[in-house]
């Protein structure tokens, strides 16, 4: 089954492989929340969260407006932040090194409903960064180790069985991304943070 991906003004649009999405989480970290304050369009839920389902790069085919995929860093080392630039609709982080196949997908590109993801992805495992949150948020407890074993699990399938090559956001395995990389300074950085 596929999951239709697609930016707010539906400029850039594709699908994914709902079978190769490993598990949803909401993640409450300071970058997540910068990266949030960067779009500036809403993205954060009222804790400072951000809802990702974690899958492989493969899963994602993108079939229209890729001109449109821009990407950022929060810093030289930082994760690759892809986004719609026409309408700053955050799309999904994934590593710097594409060898690490792995991409969270952000809730707001999946164009389907709370109920439809449910019956598609499953229910939402876990909340990490939980400290970081800024209203009080249960964290996830036993939930998170087995969304970390699931996702790790899928991450050493996809490096040994060779299908980290398959990325759509990376030219080659070798590690060039799609789209030039706009990396924030750290004023910039600093600026985004609440």
């Amino acid at each position: 089954m596929t999951i239709t991906l697609r930016c707010r003004c539906g400029q850039l649009r594709g699908q994914v492989d709902s079978r190769r999405v490993a598990a949803r989480a909401v993640c409450y970290c300071k970058d997540c929340q910068a990266y949030g304050h960067f779009l500036g369009t809403g993205v954060l839920d009222a804790a400072g969260g951000t809802e990702v389902a974690a899958t492989l790069p493969a899963a994602v085919r993108f079939e229209a407006g890729l001109e449109h995929l821009a990407c950022m860093s929060l810093g030289p080392k930082g994760l690759y932040r892809w986004y719609a630039s026409c309408c700053r609709t955050p799309i999904g982080n994934t590593p710097r090194d594409p060898k690490t196949s792995y991409v969270g997908l952000v809730r707001a590109c999946l164009a389907e409903s709370d109920e439809q993801l449910a019956r598609e992805l499953g229910p939402l495992r876990c909340r990490v960064e939980t400290q970081s949150a800024t209203a009080p948020v249960k964290s996830g407890g036993l939930s998170t180790a087995g969304v970390v074993f699931k996702v790790g699990v899928m991450l050493v399938k996809a490096r040994l069985g060779g299908g980290y090559r398959e990325n759509p956001f990376f030219r080659s395995a070798a590690g060039e991304p799609v789209k030039e990389v706009q990396v924030l300074s750290l004023e910039e950085r600093k600026a985004l943070t609440p």
